[in-house]
């Protein structure tokens, strides 16, 4: 166990440590991972929305999926599964979205903001972990989505070799996509680091199940504090390698794409926290799980893709100047519908167990 716990804690700094990397060559500042970022722009530059900032195929998902596909290969982990409750996952993944884009960020990414200083972040995560609670409290009730079942292991290959032909229109031709001139999505590294950087997260992910919903919910109801050691090292390692490239600005004001709406910045991650649990993992846990070849969770990702490009077509996401009053209705929506399904799933749970 305590072997365990250093592999995840190392892991953890590896990943801050490349995320500050990313930003150094270009990702914008303290994005240099964010899964509901780069789904956006990804989203974008699929012509999915129209949003010009926030255009472009980001490489970093793609290398996490691939990553995470060819670690579980490797391993022999790599195991087709599906049926478990596809239309809720869809759902909750879109909500999912919709939360992480009132926020202006996923977990992970607040987790790189708090290790730069934005203190938004840190109220934020105090949303997260409400989420979290709200989600812990639904699985004490009974709350479980159906199990999956074993298909045909071609089916793995399936979205993996999809994020190979993005890799090839991006390299090779790129005129099919949008690209954006200005705002975050023209600021990148370069495809190749990008790249490499998603392979090697994708790879560590797999292996040691990193998630960073699991980390604080295993440590509530459990008492296992394995995964919280590679939440709390990602953070540690963030803050030092911003110190070291003077990146670190500690306050709650001109936070890069950011804002400081608290009663927002909580209910967003409200919603992410508690939609996550739900759904079993946290947005980086369904790309790696999706590489794996977990189809439910890729019909996961398409939700939170459909969701992002709702987002901006439909003015829901907010901006470095506040949140939107379309983003406040529809993150209400979605506490609304977590409730919903959590309610419906419970009582259907515990009528068939009182029927055993």
């Amino acid at each position: 166990m305590k072997n365990e716990k250093l592999i995840v804690s190392i892991s953890g700094a590896v990943i801050g440590i490349i995320a500050v990397c990313l930003v150094i060559f270009g990702n914008p500042a303290n994005m240099g991972f964010c899964i509901a970022c780069f789904l956006r722009d990804t989203a974008g530059a699929l012509k999915l929305h129209q949003a010009a900032p926030v255009q472009y195929m980001r490489p970093e998902i793609i290398g996490l999926i691939l990553g995470a596909a060819i670690m579980a290969f490797g391993k022999k982990e790599l195991v087709a599964r599906a049926g478990s409750n596809p239309l809720v996952r869809f759902i909750l993944g879109f909500f999912v979205m919709v939360g992480a884009l009132m926020f202006l960020g996923c977990p992970l990414r607040m987790m790189l903001r708090i290790g730069a200083g934005d203190l938004n972040a840190i109220v934020g995560l105090v949303g997260f972990v409400i989420g979290i609670g709200c989600g812990i409290f639904a699985l004490n009730k009974g709350f479980s989505l159906d199990r999956a079942y074993k298909v045909t292991l071609s089916e793995s290959y399936v979205f993996p070799a999809i994020q190979i032909i993005f890799l090839v229109v991006l390299a090779a031709v790129p005129s099919l996509l949008m690209f954006s001139a200005e705002g975050p999505g023209s600021m990148h590294a370069p495809i190749i680091i990008s790249l490499v950087a998603g392979l090697v997260v994708g790879g560590i992910c797999q292996r040691t199940r990193f998630c960073t919903v699991a980390g604080i919910r295993d440590s509530f109801m459990f008492k296992d504090f394995t995964l919280l050691f590679g939440f709390i090292s990602l953070i540690v390692a963030c803050v030092v390698m911003n110190l070291i490239v003077g990146k670190f600005n500690l306050g709650f004001e001109a936070q890069p794409i950011a804002h400081t709406d608290a009663v927002w910045n909580v209910l967003g991650m409200v919603l992410v926290g508690f939609a996550s649990v739900l759904l079993g993992g946290c947005p980086l846990r369904q790309l790696i799980l999706s590489g794996e070849g977990n189809i439910d969770s890729v019909v996961t990702v398409i939700g939170m893709t459909v969701g992002a490009a709702f987002c901006h077509n439909f003015g829901l996401a907010s901006s470095g100047e506040g949140s939107t009053p379309n983003g406040h209705v529809a993150v209400i929506v979605g506490l609304i519908v977590c409730v919903v399904i959590a309610c419906v799933n419970i009582a259907a749970n515990n009528k068939k167990a009182g029927a055993n």
